[in-house]
Protein backbone atom coordinates (compact mmCIF):
# COMPACT_ATOMS: atom_id res chain seq x y z
CA UNK A 1 0.00 0.00 0.00
CA UNK A 2 1.28 3.33 -0.72
CA UNK A 3 1.88 5.89 1.66
CA UNK A 4 0.42 9.03 1.14
CA UNK A 5 2.62 12.15 2.12
CA UNK A 6 1.42 15.90 2.48
CA UNK A 7 4.32 18.23 2.91
CA UNK A 8 2.34 21.94 3.92
CA UNK A 9 4.76 24.75 3.48
CA UNK A 10 3.05 27.98 4.96
CA UNK A 11 4.29 31.48 3.12
CA UNK A 12 4.17 35.05 3.33
CA UNK A 13 6.27 36.85 1.10
CA UNK A 14 8.37 34.08 0.33
CA UNK A 15 8.15 34.97 -3.21
CA UNK A 16 12.17 34.68 -3.71
CA UNK A 17 12.73 31.74 -1.08
CA UNK A 18 9.71 29.33 -2.53
CA UNK A 19 11.21 28.24 -5.76
CA UNK A 20 14.28 26.86 -4.19
CA UNK A 21 12.22 24.97 -1.55
CA UNK A 22 9.72 23.64 -3.96
CA UNK A 23 12.78 22.31 -5.79
CA UNK A 24 14.76 20.83 -3.02
CA UNK A 25 12.44 19.04 -1.53
CA UNK A 26 11.07 17.10 -4.83
CA UNK A 27 14.68 16.69 -5.73
CA UNK A 28 15.02 14.43 -2.16
CA UNK A 29 11.49 12.74 -2.26
CA UNK A 30 10.14 13.53 -5.26
CA UNK A 31 6.98 11.01 -4.48
CA UNK A 32 5.54 13.99 -1.96
CA UNK A 33 2.47 16.10 -2.64
CA UNK A 34 2.71 19.97 -1.26
CA UNK A 35 0.83 21.98 -0.30
CA UNK A 36 1.07 25.97 -0.07
CA UNK A 37 -0.92 27.41 2.37
CA UNK A 38 0.04 31.47 1.28
CA UNK A 39 -1.50 34.22 3.69
CA UNK A 40 -1.87 36.39 0.95
CA UNK A 41 1.43 37.49 0.21
CA UNK A 42 2.14 40.87 -0.96
CA UNK A 43 4.74 39.97 -3.03
CA UNK A 44 3.01 37.72 -4.97
CA UNK A 45 4.15 34.00 -3.52
CA UNK A 46 0.75 32.78 -3.75
CA UNK A 47 0.30 34.27 -7.45
CA UNK A 48 3.45 31.98 -8.27
CA UNK A 49 2.88 28.97 -6.26
CA UNK A 50 -0.46 29.13 -8.94
CA UNK A 51 1.32 29.20 -11.66
CA UNK A 52 3.79 26.56 -10.57
CA UNK A 53 0.75 24.54 -10.11
CA UNK A 54 -0.96 24.21 -12.67
CA UNK A 55 2.64 22.52 -14.25
CA UNK A 56 3.26 20.55 -11.72
CA UNK A 57 0.46 18.08 -10.42
CA UNK A 58 2.14 17.58 -6.60
CA UNK A 59 2.03 21.08 -6.05
CA UNK A 60 -1.24 22.63 -4.55
CA UNK A 61 -2.44 25.88 -3.24
CA UNK A 62 -4.66 26.76 -0.22
CA UNK A 63 -4.92 30.97 -0.55
CA UNK A 64 -6.45 32.73 2.48
CA UNK A 65 -6.93 36.43 2.57
CA UNK A 66 -4.66 37.06 5.17
CA UNK A 67 -1.89 37.08 7.59
CA UNK A 68 -3.63 34.90 10.71
CA UNK A 69 -0.29 32.87 11.80
CA UNK A 70 1.64 29.80 11.49
CA UNK A 71 -0.61 28.00 13.86
CA UNK A 72 -3.68 28.94 11.61
CA UNK A 73 -2.10 28.18 8.62
CA UNK A 74 -0.92 24.88 9.57
CA UNK A 75 -4.75 23.62 11.11
CA UNK A 76 -5.96 24.87 7.78
CA UNK A 77 -3.29 22.48 5.76
CA UNK A 78 -3.70 19.86 7.97
CA UNK A 79 -7.71 19.93 7.32
CA UNK A 80 -6.95 20.08 3.49
CA UNK A 81 -4.31 17.11 3.70
CA UNK A 82 -7.23 15.18 5.72
CA UNK A 83 -10.13 15.84 4.10
CA UNK A 84 -8.18 14.58 0.81
CA UNK A 85 -7.21 11.08 2.42
CA UNK A 86 -3.19 11.63 2.94
CA UNK A 87 -1.14 9.37 5.69
CA UNK A 88 1.52 11.72 6.43
CA UNK A 89 1.54 15.48 6.93
CA UNK A 90 4.73 17.41 7.55
CA UNK A 91 5.43 20.77 8.11
CA UNK A 92 8.12 22.54 6.57
CA UNK A 93 9.38 26.38 6.34
CA UNK A 94 9.61 27.86 2.60
CA UNK A 95 12.74 29.72 3.43
CA UNK A 96 15.07 26.72 3.01
CA UNK A 97 16.16 26.64 6.84
CA UNK A 98 14.60 22.77 6.59
CA UNK A 99 16.50 21.58 3.99
CA UNK A 100 14.57 18.87 1.47
CA UNK A 101 17.55 16.54 1.90
CA UNK A 102 16.53 15.49 5.43
CA UNK A 103 12.72 14.82 4.42
CA UNK A 104 13.76 11.04 3.91
CA UNK A 105 14.62 10.14 7.10
CA UNK A 106 12.18 12.52 8.32
CA UNK A 107 9.15 10.39 6.65
CA UNK A 108 11.21 7.32 7.25
CA UNK A 109 10.98 7.52 10.91
CA UNK A 110 6.90 8.17 10.45
CA UNK A 111 6.58 4.23 10.36
CA UNK A 112 6.83 3.79 13.86
CA UNK A 113 6.27 6.63 15.63
CA UNK A 114 3.11 9.16 15.19
CA UNK A 115 5.20 12.64 15.64
CA UNK A 116 8.97 12.79 14.33
CA UNK A 117 10.52 16.20 14.79
CA UNK A 118 13.16 17.02 12.72
CA UNK A 119 15.42 18.11 15.86
CA UNK A 120 18.43 20.48 16.43
CA UNK A 121 18.89 19.54 20.14
CA UNK A 122 20.08 15.56 19.70
CA UNK A 123 23.13 14.51 18.87
CA UNK A 124 24.09 14.38 15.05
CA UNK A 125 21.27 17.90 14.83
CA UNK A 126 23.15 21.45 14.29
CA UNK A 127 22.16 25.02 13.57
CA UNK A 128 23.76 26.95 10.60
CA UNK A 129 24.55 30.49 10.56
CA UNK A 130 22.86 31.62 13.80
CA UNK A 131 23.76 34.31 16.05
CA UNK A 132 24.44 33.42 19.87
CA UNK A 133 21.00 34.84 20.83
CA UNK A 134 19.23 32.72 18.61
CA UNK A 135 21.00 29.59 19.74
CA UNK A 136 20.45 30.87 23.59
CA UNK A 137 16.83 31.57 22.77
CA UNK A 138 16.08 28.18 21.32
CA UNK A 139 17.88 26.03 23.82
CA UNK A 140 16.75 27.87 26.73
CA UNK A 141 12.65 27.85 25.47
CA UNK A 142 13.23 24.26 24.53
CA UNK A 143 15.19 23.74 28.58
CA UNK A 144 12.14 25.33 29.80
CA UNK A 145 9.19 23.36 27.96
CA UNK A 146 11.25 19.97 29.20
CA UNK A 147 10.93 21.70 33.08
CA UNK A 148 7.76 22.77 32.91
CA UNK A 149 5.42 20.52 31.25
CA UNK A 150 8.06 17.47 31.80
CA UNK A 151 7.84 16.68 28.02
CA UNK A 152 10.55 14.49 26.84
CA UNK A 153 11.39 16.17 23.78
CA UNK A 154 14.31 18.10 23.08
CA UNK A 155 13.81 20.04 20.99
CA UNK A 156 9.52 20.85 21.42
CA UNK A 157 9.66 24.29 19.37
CA UNK A 158 11.01 22.45 16.29
CA UNK A 159 8.63 23.37 13.01
CA UNK A 160 9.96 20.38 10.71
CA UNK A 161 8.08 17.61 11.78
CA UNK A 162 5.68 14.66 10.16
CA UNK A 163 2.45 13.81 11.85
CA UNK A 164 0.68 10.90 10.83
CA UNK A 165 -2.90 11.28 9.89
CA UNK A 166 -3.85 8.87 11.96
CA UNK A 167 -2.97 10.80 14.98
CA UNK A 168 -3.97 14.48 14.19
CA UNK A 169 -7.42 12.94 13.57
CA UNK A 170 -7.29 12.14 17.63
CA UNK A 171 -6.69 15.51 18.57
CA UNK A 172 -9.22 18.20 18.98
CA UNK A 173 -7.54 20.81 16.64
CA UNK A 174 -10.36 23.17 16.66
CA UNK A 175 -9.67 24.39 19.81
CA UNK A 176 -5.99 25.05 18.97
CA UNK A 177 -5.10 28.61 19.25
CA UNK A 178 -1.41 28.71 19.68
CA UNK A 179 0.48 30.49 17.15
CA UNK A 180 4.66 30.23 16.67
CA UNK A 181 7.18 28.59 18.73
CA UNK A 182 3.62 27.79 21.06
CA UNK A 183 2.24 26.43 18.27
CA UNK A 184 4.82 23.77 17.95
CA UNK A 185 5.32 22.72 21.71
CA UNK A 186 1.34 22.79 21.76
CA UNK A 187 0.70 20.31 18.94
CA UNK A 188 3.50 17.95 21.21
CA UNK A 189 1.83 18.16 24.32
CA UNK A 190 -1.23 16.74 22.89
CA UNK A 191 0.39 14.22 21.02
CA UNK A 192 1.86 12.90 24.45
CA UNK A 193 -1.24 13.41 26.35
CA UNK A 194 -3.05 11.03 23.43
CA UNK A 195 -0.53 8.52 24.49
CA UNK A 196 1.19 9.11 21.32
CA UNK A 197 4.54 8.38 20.43
CA UNK A 198 7.18 10.68 19.31
CA UNK A 199 10.43 10.52 17.50
CA UNK A 200 12.92 13.16 16.92
CA UNK A 201 15.75 12.76 13.99
CA UNK A 202 18.95 14.93 14.12
CA UNK A 203 18.66 17.48 11.06
CA UNK A 204 20.78 20.90 10.28
CA UNK A 205 18.98 23.71 10.23
CA UNK A 206 20.41 26.48 8.20
CA UNK A 207 19.26 30.22 9.06
CA UNK A 208 17.23 31.56 6.05
CA UNK A 209 19.54 33.68 3.06
CA UNK A 210 16.39 35.70 1.53
CA UNK A 211 13.51 37.35 3.25
CA UNK A 212 12.76 38.19 6.90
CA UNK A 213 12.61 36.47 10.17
CA UNK A 214 9.17 35.69 11.68
CA UNK A 215 10.06 35.53 14.66
CA UNK A 216 9.04 38.65 17.08
CA UNK A 217 8.80 39.73 20.48
CA UNK A 218 4.58 38.57 20.79
CA UNK A 219 5.44 35.21 19.61
CA UNK A 220 8.05 34.32 22.13
CA UNK A 221 5.50 35.84 25.00
CA UNK A 222 2.51 33.94 24.02
CA UNK A 223 5.14 30.44 24.39
CA UNK A 224 5.86 31.94 27.44
CA UNK A 225 2.88 32.73 29.12
CA UNK A 226 0.65 29.86 27.82
CA UNK A 227 3.53 27.34 28.28
CA UNK A 228 3.96 28.45 32.16
CA UNK A 229 0.42 28.01 32.24
CA UNK A 230 -0.21 24.64 30.82
CA UNK A 231 2.67 23.48 33.10
CA UNK A 232 1.51 25.03 36.88
CA UNK A 233 -1.81 23.05 35.37
CA UNK A 234 -0.05 20.22 34.69
CA UNK A 235 1.49 19.75 38.11
CA UNK A 236 -1.46 20.47 40.17
CA UNK A 237 -2.98 17.81 38.43
CA UNK A 238 -0.14 15.86 39.43
CA UNK A 239 -0.49 16.88 43.02
CA UNK A 240 -3.90 16.03 42.98
CA UNK A 241 -3.21 12.70 41.75
CA UNK A 242 -1.23 12.10 44.66
CA UNK A 243 -3.45 13.00 47.27
CA UNK A 244 -5.41 9.84 49.38
CA UNK A 245 -8.72 9.36 47.95
CA UNK A 246 -11.83 10.04 50.57
CA UNK A 247 -12.49 6.76 52.49
CA UNK A 248 -15.92 7.06 52.85
CA UNK A 249 -18.00 7.90 50.58
CA UNK A 250 -20.26 11.11 51.44
CA UNK A 251 -23.09 9.61 53.85
CA UNK A 252 -21.50 6.91 54.91
CA UNK A 253 -21.83 7.76 58.70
Amino acid sequence: MVTRTLVIIPTYDERESLPRQLEAVHAAAPEVDVLVVDDGSPDGTGDWAEEHARDDARVHVLRRTAKNGLGAAYLAGFAWGLDRGYDLLCEMDADGSHRGVDLPALLARASSADLVIGSRWVPGGEVVNWPRHRLLLSTGANTYVRLALGLGVHDATAGFRVYRASMLRRLELDDVESQGYCFQVDMAWRVVRAGGSVAEVPITFVEREAGDSKMSGAIIREALVKVTAWGLAHRVHQLAGLLPGRSRTAGSD
